[in-house]
């Protein structure tokens, strides 16, 4: 079946059993990335066989189902979304939904290597703004954070963005023992370029070699560190997700910050993910799953589709419970470049 147009009054809104409206999809595309960080993945990953990842058809079908019921905010992320071949044809047919006035945001998180090749194709097809993941402006620990990556290529990236037209904010994880003392200058870099930016916490997602307990950063005691000589101001800012902001007084800029762990959201969590396998995941830190390929090569109808989206969605829990703490288990086995970022 092909896709289809998806109408805002087709259907009425996702709201899970906690009265939560669920409005924002965010789609991993592929489980491939051209970077191996080692907070996300194991040094050497197994990648999915093609037959077993969803088509650009498919992921155009689910997501415009969701658009459909409601869903006004899309982030494609993966992986690195810009290597999945195709990429820009989905991006494209996706945008009639911003044509329409159904989704009133279409965005992409991306570690920015290859930016420099399809910044400007992204603006053209209406995405505004985009998240770039960078953790150090150092070469050599940058190289070292990705298993072989060059930060240039990425400020490369950012310069094309910008030069685009694009709003980026520049998202970095909090290490304790490789970035947190170049945390403020990170921030300042960013804010220096009129640039948003935003910390997150390491998450206990998926079976890697290091063991996360040494590098917990909390967001708390790196918020009191700033205090310490910058004035942060909260804000009401909502850019739809589960960031906190504050305006920094010495910098005029905004920074989030993201704490699964020392301050959860779950109260107001407006999210679900898609895989790019088609399983749907309403909780970043549990192991729910709904197969939605499965309906889709069952020959589903795109009511059978949506049944099954309301299903999973009644379902939502109503918070993970991430634990970090030493030879602790991952609170999913599944890798977080598999889940849509």
């Amino acid at each position: 079946m092909t896709p289809y147009d998806a109408s805002p009054a087709q259907a009425k809104p996702l709201v899970d059993a906690f009265g939560r409206t669920v409005t924002y999809l965010r789609v991993s595309v592929t489980d491939r990335c051209d970077l191996r960080c080692v907070y996300c993945m194991a040094e050497h990953m197994t990648f999915l066989p093609k037959a077993e990842v969803l088509t650009l058809e498919e992921l155009d079908r689910i997501a415009s189902a969701f658009v459909a019921l409601g869903v006004k905010k899309l982030r494609l992320s993966g992986g690195e979304p810009l290597v999945r071949k195709g990429f820009m044809t989905l991006v494209e047919n996706l945008s009639r939904h911003l044509k329409s006035g159904a989704l009133q945001e279409l965005t992409l998180t991306t570690n920015g290597t290859r930016l420099t090749e399809f910044a400007a194709d992204l603006a053209r097809f209406g995405v505004k703004r985009i998240n770039v993941s960078l953790d150090t402006l150092k070469p050599d620990l940058f190289r070292r954070l990705t298993r072989g990556g060059d930060v240039a290529k990425v400020l490369a990236g950012i310069d094309a963005a910008q030069a685009a037209g694009l709003a980026v904010k520049i998202n970095a994880v909090a290490l304790k023992d490789d970035n947190a003392a170049e945390l403020p200058d990170l921030i300042a870099w960013a804010h220096g370029r009129g640039l948003d930016a935003t910390l997150i916490e390491t998450m206990p997602l998926g079976e890697i070699e290091a063991d996360r307990t040494d590098q917990y950063l909390s967001l708390r005691d790196v918020r009191r560190e700033l205090e310490s000589f910058w004035t942060l101001e909260d804000i009401p800012l909502n850019t739809g997700g589960p960031a906190r902001y504050v305006r920094i007084a010495e910098t005029g800029g905004r920074l989030g910050f993201i704490t699964p762990l020392s301050h959860n959201f779950c109260e107001s969590c407006n999210r679900v993910r898609l895989t790019c396998t088609g399983t749907l995941h309403t909780c970043l830190g549990r192991e729910d799953a709904s197969d939605l390929r499965a309906v889709l090569r069952a020959g589903g109808s795109d009511a059978d589709l949506i049944e099954a989206i309301r299903l999973a969605v009644d379902a939502k829990p109503k918070g993970h419970d991430f634990q970090i703490g030493r030879a602790a288990a991952p609170a999913v086995a599944r890798h977080m470049s598999t889940t849509g970022g």
